[in-house]
């Protein structure tokens, strides 16, 4: 199990984890993210961060292993975060850093598990309009869950799950605190409140801790603050899921298609043409996307069209598999061009046929999957594998 950071080892209160406004100053240039509750972007939304990407930085959107997206390399900062503005991706200027929100990314069209988008919406809406709550870390996670596992199982400071495979909103959510299931039982109309709510307390008693798992006793403090009462033994939610590839038959007739990129890169000219596909776009957790409410006409022809443009609907591909730390050039602290070598090691084969991997540049092992993976990291001396259980939390 990967060892937490030590928060007692820390200098500063806030983690300079990079916004839309408080860019990250990369070897490459200033590196802006950002967040998209839920991973949800609609098609003019894509469009405006394609043509941001095309004209303010590097040309791409690297996806994130959080459902956002980053822009490398960003010329004018303030032309930037105007066009976010604009599209709609810059609701708050206080609070961008703590909407980091994941949601299964096919609940309510794939499955039996509710359609979680309203609770999203809601706890987006509630962390914005708390100006307490702008202080907390950029590295908190919030995690909603239609009882499938897969964003429970990546280690939320604060989520809930769905119990019963109810397809409406009528079932209870477990609520989840550092990546576990706690006993605690809540109607679907008050998921929101109880969410807030440990947010709160978890805001209120940390000193230099970034992830409620490095307060000390940190699940029962928040319980304790906001007087919710453990009504069950808690109960195993899942595992870290993997990206949704494929064909998908929604719930209502329509196809969801899901694709992984190499490197969970997303050219500008290929976000301009998904963005013509006029349907929302989900990005995952897993540095992919999904496509949804397609008719199969238009699922086949978006296969027909963006297969050739990078977008890998198959998943047997290895690149469903491996993913990536940026590496030289874009990072100072690394040992090798990541990028480079990873695709070299796929190419020839020996990478992403036996399970997870990840390949990072330093010990810092950034973007790392929350899975069991093994991770590949480059050295002065060539690059190390090992077997790496469970998920970061740093």
């Amino acid at each position: 199990m990967t060892t937490p950071p030590d928060p007692t080892a820390r200098t500063r209160a806030d983690d300079a984890c990079p916004g839309a406004l408080s860019l990250h100053q990369a070897a490459d240039g200033p590196l802006a993210r950002v967040r998209l509750p839920g991973g949800v972007l609609t098609p003019e939304q894509l469009a405006a961060l394609a043509s941001a990407a095309d004209e303010l930085a590097s040309g791409d959107l690297e996806l994130t292993s959080r459902g956002n997206v980053q822009l490398r390399a960003v010329r004018d900062p303030d032309a930037l975060a105007q066009r976010l503005a604009d599209a709609g991706l810059l609701p708050s200027e206080t609070h961008e850093r703590v909407r980091n929100i994941l949601a299964s990314p096919l609940a309510g069209r794939v499955g039996s598990g509710p359609d979680v988008a309203g609770i999203v919406t809601d706890l987006d809406l509630g962390l914005r309009a708390d100006p307490d709550l702008a202080d907390l870390p950029g590295r908190v996670l919030f995690a909603v869950d239609d009882g499938t596992g897969d964003v429970t199982g990546l280690g939320p400071d604060i989520g809930v799950h769905a119990l019963g495979g109810d397809e409406a909103l009528d079932g209870e959510f477990a609520l989840v605190l550092a990546g576990a299931d706690t006993g605690v039982r809540v109607a679907a109309d008050a998921t929101v409140a109880t969410m807030l709510a440990a947010a709160r307390a978890f805001g209120r008693e940390r000193d230099r801790q970034w992830r409620l798992a490095e307060l000390r006793d940190g699940v029962a403090t928040v319980l304790d603050h906001t007087g919710l009462a453990v009504t069950t033994d808690p109960v195993e939610l899942g595992s870290a899921g993997s990206a949704p590839v494929g064909w998908f038959e929604q719930a209502d007739g329509g196809v969801a298609l899901g694709a992984v990129l190499a490197h969970g890169i997303l050219p500008a000219r290929t976000a301009t043409v998904i963005a013509a596909v006029e349907k929302p776009v989900i990005v995952t957790p897993w540095r992919s996307i999904v496509l949804v409410d397609l008719t199969e006409d238009e699922a086949e022809a978006v296969v027909r069209v963006l297969a050739p443009m990078g977008l890998i609907f198959d998943a047997n591909s290895p690149w469903a598999q491996v993913s990536s730390c940026v590496g030289s050039p874009g990072c100072a602290k690394s040992h090798a061009d990541v990028r480079a070598d990873l695709e070299f090691a796929v190419t020839a084969g020996s990478a992403g046929h036996d399970g997870r991997e990840h390949w990072v540049g330093c010990d810092r092992a950034c973007g790392s999957p929350h899975s069991e993976h093994l991770r590949v990291t480059a050295t002065d001396e060539g690059y190390d594998g090992q077997r790496v259980d469970g998920p970061r939390l740093s």
